[in-house]
């Protein structure tokens, strides 16, 4: 065969090898290649505002969520008052009520970090028509008689400026009073060394016999059954800590239907008392400078409007029993919260209010810093594919036209090897 005719065999069988193979190995390579790199363009342009959108709409499901299972648990509270009114009065079946009513709570224990059932109540009384203690079990042990009090004094109570026989005695039958959360307070000092606030939620419900008021039975609920439902919750994320860090800028908290705080990651804005029972003032224009200087700051929202007059706007809104979400400025930081009204009412917390609220929110701008480092990140990975891509597109068209070469070689030989080099061709006439 002539070299002209070999060149032009090579030629046919590389080009018909190109388009069949080459070329839709090439197209689907540029495909992959486009959409990795789209993926990186589109993360790192839309990352901050796709994500601000996200994360407003996750915060907010989720603020409500926890919300109403906070107002469950609150009802289940309330008929544990309503049981504990027909137990026997002594102090064993009030004792073994408390050993059985407990619930999981994380606590550190050995020097780590554990899951427990852990009591519900640290108190469990009953209180005669004269505001005497008749029976009391106080951490689980009975109170000796000698040491029983009479609570119509507020100054005899456990924080000693507490009026719930007061405030139960005017209740019907079936009703419960139920106190703001009750505690000492703890300052910044004390919660950087690890101290944290350690109060209760009393629950109180009047008795009656045949003559009228007869007395009482009230339980002092562990606030920090109460409190974890918004201190293990990163508000973006799904799972749970033992403790949210605020210093990350996200974290969820509690208010109650006055505005004071009385859940949240750093426990020194959580409303408590001194030892004498009087309440820590909150922060306001006038003591903010004072107050923070000895380390305390208790967090009113409904006086904090020289911080941000956001704070107050979205204070009155949650009172009002309105879910919504809202930017303000709180500590130089530009934050974004997510509210949600706890549905839980009685006597002592009516509607619209109700119990409180619950918040959560995140440092915008951190948050935005975050999501722009998760974009470059992208970024970084999508131009390292790219790179990859590239490099096996050059390999594999050269592997593919050194194929191209051998086979087209290949189909020569067989030719000449079938057609003897002075063969000469046989032309057909019709009469053939």
């Amino acid at each position: 065969m002539s070299e002209t005719k070999k060149g032009k065999q090579f030629f046919t069988v590389s080009r018909v090898f190109f388009l069949l193979i080459v070329i839709p190995l090439l197209l689907t390579l540029f495909l992959i290649a486009n959409g990795i790199f789209q993926l990186g363009d589109t993360s790192k342009k839309g990352a901050a505002a796709v994500l601000d959108q996200k994360a407003q709409e996750e915060i907010m499901n989720r603020a409500v969520s926890v919300a109403d299972t906070v107002a469950s648990f609150l009802r289940e509270r309330e008929k544990d008052t309503l049981i504990a009114t027909i137990l026997d009065a002594d102090v064993n079946p009030y004792r073994e009520f408390m050993m059985k009513n407990r619930h999981p709570l994380w606590i550190k224990k050995d020097g780590g970090i554990v899951k427990s059932s852990v009591p519900l109540y640290v108190e469990m009384a009953l209180v005669d028509k004269t505001g005497k203690e008749i029976i009391k079990i106080s951490g689980g042990e009975v109170v000796p008689a000698s040491n029983l009090a009479n609570v119509s004094d507020p100054q005899n109570t456990t924080y000693k400026s507490e009026d719930y026989f007061e405030k139960t005695k005017i209740l019907d039958k079936g009703d419960v009073y139920v106190s703001p959360v009750t505690g000492w307070y703890v300052n910044r000092a004390d919660f950087e060394k690890g101290k944290r606030f350690e109060g209760i939620l009393r629950f109180a419900t009047p008795l009656f016999d045949k003559e009228g008021f007869a007395g009482l039975v009230t339980l002092a609920l562990d606030a920090r059954h109460l409190a974890q439902f918004t201190d293990s919750i990163i508000p973006t994320k799904t799972g749970f800590v033992f403790e949210t860090d605020s210093s990350n800028g996200e974290y969820a908290y509690m208010v109650d239907c006055k505005g004071r705080m009385i859940s949240h990651p750093d426990d020194f804005h959580i409303a408590g008392l001194y030892v004498d029972g009087t309440p820590v003032p909150p922060l306001s224009s006038e003591n903010v400078k004072s107050m923070e200087a000895k380390g305390e700051g208790v967090l009113n929202l409904f006086q904090l409007g020289f911080m941000d007059p956001s704070l107050p706007e979205i204070v009155k809104d949650a009172t009002s029993g309105n879910a919504g979400y809202k930017k303000y400025t709180f500590g130089g930081h530009t934050k974004f919260v997510a509210y949600a009204p706890i549905p839980y009412y009685s006597t002592s917390y009516p509607e619209p209010c109700g119990f409180g609220w619950v918040g959560m929110g995140l440092d915008v701008d951190k948050f935005n810093e975050a999501a722009l480092a998760t974009a470059k990140k992208i970024e970084k990975e999508a131009h390292a594919w790219m790179r990859t891509i590239i490099l096996i597109l050059i390999i594999a068209v050269f592997i593919l036209f050194l194929i191209s070469a051998l086979l087209s070689k290949g189909i020569t030989r067989s030719i000449e090897a079938e057609v003897p080099a002075d063969a000469v061709p046989h032309y057909y006439d019709d009469e053939d």
